[in-house]
């Protein structure tokens, strides 16, 4: 691995943060999610009320009260070597309700502040302007992203933005995993959905002014300064063919297809035919305006990242076969794999799978932004946490990334874990479902001290950024 690797770890400002009414800022899509059944619902934009009510427990209220913490916290990460942390904007602690002429400058001062944080222990923040967040008020007011007023919006929280910190951020990310738009419309685009509208139509116009107002991102960040460099994420993870079946290599291609279309437009810069043929059968109209294929061909990212959990499996027959929980998207089981307490499949080939897939697409730089174990961990009575299971996960996913650059080829940036201090689950809005290298004291429904601990995975991260990838054996010394 090169010397200027970035190894590190991500968290996002909805999952984390807390402090939801402090300082002014607005309410978010985010932070009307639920913890417990009817979450699901509510990831899907379902006949959701705007409000807080009293019937629900929202997660994101209190968060890890990051808010409050992050210094305590970037100096934990910073003990570990950590060469990059990747964080979000919350969009309403900089424009509460959106549209509002000037931005709101005690947020402006706590990202700052967190930014200013990270380059005293020389980490580099790599920071995604929308992670899953949009302003209710924009949601009530043109219905978030399906109007195309909301690339106004937007474009002008990035220039506030990139003027803001234009000496302290170069890492930027546009929208986090932005294919998540299909599967997880309100939470991913705060889009809301009645009964009469057409969802696929809605959701791919959406899709099209995310994909415009990425291109102005690019467009303006390298106009502020040419040294910063900007990113485009997708939820990763190949699709495999059931078998050796025509029909279903062909099925997995098309599940690759769509997993990538959005990616394809940012990267390549034009919408690719496959996609286009596609809407074409479904009657889907994309509302092209003058100028949007200039703009998205000219302004296409610096650097491609995704997340990666798992594998996925695709057939073309597939009743009767069995199916495995996902992030979010689900899949064929596939047998020949081991699953994480939550269903997930566990394939660290994949992970080397997936990064050959993205290289030999695009020959962009690459950066991992998301991977990880979610697991049950218990704090001892001396207050450890023995996680050599997600050790175990890690390891094996790192090996695999590093045969992929060093055997494959593969331009790779970076690499920073999901979740690195606990946080708030985004698909079941659990906290018991830990991915961190840190523990954080605090239960489904934020009950605990918040105190923070350091788990065994903690001092084994550390050892692999200190041998910059070259040791990932690891025991526990007494």
């Amino acid at each position: 691995m090169q010397k200027e690797f970035l190894w590190g770890g991500a968290i996002a400002a909805n999952q984390s943060e807390g402090a939801f009414d402090v300082a002014n800022r607005g309410l978010a899509n985010v932070d009307l999610i639920p913890y417990g059944e009817a979450r699901s619902k509510f990831l899907l934009g379902e006949n959701i009320d705007l409000e807080l009510s009293d019937n629900y427990y929202y997660p994101s209220k209190n968060g890890i009260d990051f808010y409050h913490t992050y210094k305590q916290d970037i100096k934990m990460l910073a003990e570990m070597g950590f060469k990059a942390f990747r964080i979000s904007i919350a969009w309403t602690r900089i424009f509460p309700k959106g549209d509002e002429t000037e931005a709101n400058e005690s947020g402006l001062l706590f990202y700052e502040s967190i930014f200013k944080e990270c380059k005293k222990y020389e980490i580099e923040p790599i920071v995604t302007i929308a992670h899953f967040d949009c302003p209710v008020h924009l949601i009530k007011k043109i219905g978030a992203w399906r109007d195309r007023r909301m690339v106004y919006y937007y474009e002008k929280l990035c220039r506030t933005l990139f003027e803001r910190y234009k000496d302290l951020v170069q890492y930027w990310i546009t929208f986090n995993e932005i294919n998540m738009i299909l599967h997880a419309p309100f939470m991913a685009a705060g889009l809301t959905f009645s009964k009469t509208d057409d969802i696929e139509q809605i959701k791919y116009v959406a899709a099209h002014h995310e994909l415009v107002a990425s291109a102005l991102a690019v467009k303006w960040a390298h106009e502020v300064n040419p040294k910063n460099k900007v990113g485009c994420m997708m939820a990763g993870g190949d699709y495999y063919p059931y078998a050796c079946r025509p029909e279903d290599v062909m099925e997995a291609i098309d599940k690759n297809r769509k997993n990538l279309f959005f990616i394809d437009v940012q990267a390549r810069g034009e919408y690719p035919q496959y996609a286009l043929k596609e809407l074409e059968r479904k009657r889907i109209k994309i509302p092209f305006e003058s100028g949007d294929i200039e703009l998205l061909m000219q302004y296409t990212v610096d650097f491609v990242s995704f997340s990666y959990y798992a594998s996925r499996v695709a057939a073309s027959q597939n009743s009767g076969l069995k199916e495995t929980a996902g992030n979010i998207v689900k899949s064929i089981k596939n047998p020949y794999l081991e699953v994480s307490e939550w269903g997930w499949q566990i394939d660290p080939i994949g992970l080397r799978v997936t990064l050959n897939t993205i290289w030999d697409r695009y020959q962009k730089p690459l950066f991992i932004v998301e991977n990880g174990l979610g697991a049950v961990d218990e704090l001892t009575d001396t207050n450890e946490v023995h996680d050599g299971y997600r050790i175990s996960y890690l390891s094996a996913h790192i090996a695999e990334m590093i045969k992929a650059v060093e055997i494959d080829g593969v331009g790779l940036i970076g690499y920073t874990s999901w979740g690195c201090i606990d946080l708030v689950s985004a698909g079941t809005g659990e906290m018991k479902k830990r991915y961190g290298f840190i523990y954080v004291d605090q239960d489904d429904f934020s009950n605990g001290s918040k105190k923070r601990y350091k788990k065994d995975s903690f001092y084994w991260f550390k050892q692999v950024i200190e041998s910059n990838g070259q040791n990932l054996d690891w025991k526990k010394e007494n």
